[in-house]
């Protein structure tokens, strides 16, 4: 497809990313209009013509996520109605990602709920990064390109030269994904076993040994910070001489921006998969822009490349 097909539109969640997006692909936002009526209903209109052309519709849950995700579901609805050739719906964090299974009686799925939605308010395609759970993508009946910025976070991890890297998975389920990073630093894994109840956690050991080194935590997320200062604690009184956490997203919901400023950490390396306001931002923080890596897959799927082959160098290829 020509460049004049495509067309990046943008709610109201993140306008700093999809502009990002846009300088990267050398176009110019879509004009879109997104108001709240007085009743507080979301209104919302397509400014320019998008018929049959290839539309990417960026939408980050960040508070308030509900609102947002409502937004998304409008913004859907319009294009189709306006006769879109292909919308994607463009979610850098899936909202609703946690709740991906039934762990417990009387609860939703509501990942689930939320992709049954994209595809109802005419979501062609998904395009997100560094699901919660890789099982989020079998939700769908459309396709769903789940990238990776993980890389990008260790990488810049790998750039600060600290001394005896040892990668820690911050529970059992992340030790596989910490264990190719690891390869890819050459450094060697350990993993914390993790256990939480509700909004607690508790570290009840570690299999590995940290005593002198550099701890790398990588996760997915940094929201209430509970399992980053349970972690941080931990390593620290297994020997670990400095602490780096890395992850995606960072909500930074609750106490979690008090949390980061009293761990003992050398840095937090994150990504603006999840806007962060300068209130949110500490003295050690780093925060990288995925901006490039969503323009980069924005521009295979238009084209009709390999969005898989963007990692299969570097990571092996999950996505």
């Amino acid at each position: 497809m020509a460049l004049a097909d495509l067309c990046v539109l943008g709610g109201r969640s993140h306008p700093e990313l999809t502009a990002g997006i846009c300088a990267e692909l050398g176009i110019a936002p879509g004009a879109i209009e997104s108001i709240k009526f007085p009743n507080d209903n979301t209104f919302v209109r397509i400014r320019e013509n998008v018929r049959e052309r290839d539309v990417f519709v960026v939408q980050t849950p960040s508070p308030p996520v509900d609102e947002r995700v409502m937004e998304l579901l409008v913004i859907l609805d319009a294009l189709r109605r306006a006769s879109a050739g292909r919308v994607t719906a463009v979610l850098p964090y899936f909202p609703y990602a946690r709740s991906d299974k039934k762990d417990e009686g009387r609860i939703p799925i509501t990942a689930r709920l939320v992709a049954d939605l994209l595809e109802t308010a005419g979501a062609d395609r998904v395009l997100t990064m560094d699901l919660h759970a890789a099982q989020i993508q079998g939700f769908f009946r459309r396709p769903v390109d789940n990238l990776s910025a993980i890389g990008l976070v260790a990488e810049h991890i790998r750039a600060m030269d600290l001394p005896d890297l040892t990668v820690v998975a911050p529970d059992v389920g992340r030790s596989a994904l910490c264990r190719r990073y690891a390869r890819r630093l050459g450094a060697p894994l350990a993993i914390l076993d993790k256990e939480r109840v509700r909004s607690t956690v508790a570290i009840r050991s570690l299999i590995g040994d940290v005593r002198g080194t550099s701890a790398v935590i990588l996760d997915d997320e940094l929201d209430t910070g509970a399992t980053l200062r349970g972690a941080v604690d931990y390593l620290r009184a297994h020997g670990a001489a400095r602490v780096v956490f890395g992850c995606v997203h960072a909500p930074l919901s609750g106490p979690a921006v008090d949390r980061v400023r009293k761990a003992d950490l050398e840095a937090v390396v994150v990504t603006d998969s999840f806007p962060i306001p300068p209130a949110k931002r500490v003295p050690n923080m780093h925060v990288l822009g995925v901006a490039p890596l969503l323009a980069e897959a924005i521009r295979r799927i238009h084209d009709g490349g390999s969005v898989s082959a963007m990692f299969e160098d570097r990571t092996g290829g999950d996505s």
